[in-house]
């Protein structure tokens, strides 16, 4: 591959025009606090109380619950049009096509505005809003209307009828994230006392201590060697429910079943900590009790019938990971870590239940064993099927034990899930990945790596600082990053994921969805998550064979051009597969056709021909 000294790193393509500059960090984690106020919460904490309220003056609300907007519109298109522009700005947006069925929607979802339409069959929008108004707990509900109706006497009887804002249609997705945003920021400070100060230490849907609350009542029981025990919950099938009712259904049930655990584990905390998981602190009990709690939360939660839609319900399981406070945890987060470990055997136990073991005991050893050598990462390139100005590859991971034998990522991750070292891991394939891209920054063409992540690792509160501190620190550009995450586990974390996306897009770091299978809810990610590439199941490299195949390819890759990504079509191993992705529209093709994996950077793009 030729080389120069002419930095010429590739823009990322063309997008829609995008939220303002930081917006995306409104619910991101924090990256820096005063040292004054960390230690004054953690003293807080360690003399007893609930809920820490030491905040510092203007601190980013990092943990407040994501903007949640109700849009009431019978115009499926437009509808679709907001909640579009709404989730990618990080808010949860939830359409209501029928006016009966508005206050309904109201009670289940909570929202924090309305975004109404004014002409609507039956009720109109100033109707609705009359009889949204006689509801005492929804007086001072924000309610703003969206419609193409530009007469001023009609948008004074707008205002007039309970309305707190009229926008004009067609609307700049600036301009409507903006407006919905700050209307909803000025409330949620109204509902707070007009403070607007600190982290909020209660989401306010379901009325649980957030994340950062029970992570510094941690912190403050492990550093009083107070005794206790920490449980992770992780509900059972969650992919299997979302794609069977729809992720606000499956939302809705997440929250059920908080409100359900909390109320089972009172006195003691219990905090959501992704999209299916939940954190449960219990202080200065007996130890010996830990496992009987553990037990109990799960036989409540199981007892009980959560309705999901009208007539059907369903019973919700879980597995527990528990450990004892006792054990010697250095600080949360490892903590955290140990009792998420568990929760993973326990998956595996005909009750559901795991007490954390320490890193002595044999299974843990087997894993470590197996982690014992050296990473021999290697590369595969990837190709645009219309000629490019970029040298891209995905980084695959390969591990070579001291006994010689070769290890691939199938052998090597699930060892390093078991025994609690995938962040490890991923950090190192990063650092790698990292250590290229600076080497070669100055290149001709310039690089682009496809590096794969754990969301288990994604999802540590620490990760993403380190992986913006370690791109400036090498000066390297964002853009030359492509982070892969498979489509099953964005499924089950959209969450987690999104909030990472919204950290590291400030760099300029993109997104690629792997192993792409069409479907409703893996259809809305591609416009719900910033993402720059889908890399589609390697079953479609037969879909040359397959008239059905070769239709459902074609169908995901006009709807992810129509969200304005790439699509890269891989394991193609023959011309006809790749004609046939090439006639489907694909952008790039990676497999053996091209070039077999290699540990060599040496693809010649320049001059490659399909």
């Amino acid at each position: 591959m030729a080389r120069s000294d002419t930095p010429n790193l590739s823009a990322r393509p063309v997008r829609a025009e995008v939220p303002p500059v930081n917006y995306w960090q409104r619910w991101s984690v924090a990256s820096a606090k005063p040292a004054e106020v960390v230690r004054a919460q953690l003293t807080e904490a360690a003399a007893g109380a609930a809920t820490p309220t030491v905040q510092a003056p203007g601190l980013q609300a990092a943990n407040e619950a994501p903007y949640r907007v109700l849009i009431v519109e019978d115009d499926r298109s437009q509808a679709l049009f907001a909640q579009s522009v709404l989730h990618g700005a990080g808010m949860q947006a939830i359409m209501q096509m029928e006016a009966e069925g508005v206050q309904q929607a109201i009670d289940t979802h909570r929202p924090d505005l309305i975004l109404m339409d004014l002409h609507m069959p039956g009720l109109d929008g100033m109707r609705l809003t009359t009889l949204i108004r006689q509801q005492p707990e929804q007086q001072l509900l924000p309610i703003v209307f969206l419609t193409g109706d530009v007469d001023p006497e009609r948008q004074f009887e707008v205002l007039d009828s309970g309305a707190d804002d009229f926008l004009t249609k067609p609307i700049r997705p600036r301009h409507l994230v903006a407006a919905v945003s700050n209307r909803i920021r000025r409330a949620r400070q109204q509902g707070q006392g007009g403070t607007g100060a600190g982290p909020a230490m209660n989401n306010p849907e379901t009325g649980l201590p957030t994340r950062h609350n029970l992570m510094l009542q941690l912190d403050a029981a492990l550093a009083g060697k107070e005794s206790g025990g920490l449980m992770f919950i992780e509900i059972a099938s969650a992919l299997g429910l979302r794609e069977r009712y729809g992720y606000a259904a499956f939302e809705r049930l997440m929250v059920q079943a908080g409100r359900r655990l909390g109320e089972a584990a009172r006195p003691h905390p219990l905090a959501r900590l992704s999209d299916n998981s939940f954190l449960l602190l219990a202080r200065n009990i007996d130890e010996n009790t830990v496992e009987a709690l553990a037990r109990a939360l799960r036989e409540s939660l199981s007892a009980h019938p959560f309705l999901v839609r009208e007539e059907e319900s369903v019973h919700l399981r879980c597995a527990i990971g528990h450990a004892h406070l006792s054990q010697g945890f250095a600080d949360a987060g490892t903590a955290v870590e140990a009792v998420e470990r568990t929760a993973l055997q326990a998956r595996l136990l005909p009750d559901g239940i795991a007490a954390h073991q320490s890193a002595a005991d044999a299974a843990a050893q087997e894993h470590l064993a197996l982690l014992d050598g050296h990473l021999e990462l290697a590369y595969q390139p990837i190709v645009a099927v219309s000629g490019s100005d970029t040298a891209q590859y995905q980084v695959l991971l390969r591990m070579r034990r001291s006994d010689g034998a070769l290890l691939s990522a199938g052998q090597v991750i699930p060892a390093a899930e078991a025994a609690g070292r995938i962040a490890d891991l991923d950090q190192q394939v990063l650092e790698h990945a990292l250590g290229l891209l600076h080497r070669y920054q100055f290149a001709t063409p310039p690089m682009r790596l496809f590096v794969s992540q754990s969301l288990r690792t994604l999802a540590r509160e620490a990760f993403a600082d380190w992986l913006l501190k370690a791109i400036a620190e090498r000066g390297i550009s964002g853009s030359a990053l492509v982070i892969d995450v498979r489509l099953a586990d964005a499924l089950v974390h959209a969450v987690t994921l999104q909030q990472f996306c919204d950290r590291l897009m400030q760099a300029g770091v993109q997104f690629c969805l792997s192993q792409f299978e069409p479907g409703a809810e893996a259809n809305a990610l591609l416009t719900q998550l910033p993402l720059s590439f889908v890399r589609m199941a390697g079953r479609y490299a037969g879909s040359h064979a397959d008239q059905k195949l070769r239709d459902e390819l074609r169908g995901v890759i006009d709807a992810a051009h129509r969200a304005n990504l790439q699509v890269v079509g891989q394991q193609i191993e023959d011309p006809q597969a790749a004609a046939a992705m090439w006639m489907g529209g694909v952008d790039f093709i990676q497999g053996n056709v091209v070039q077999s994996v290699g540990s060599e950077l040496d693809f010649d793009f320049q001059n490659a021909v399909l």
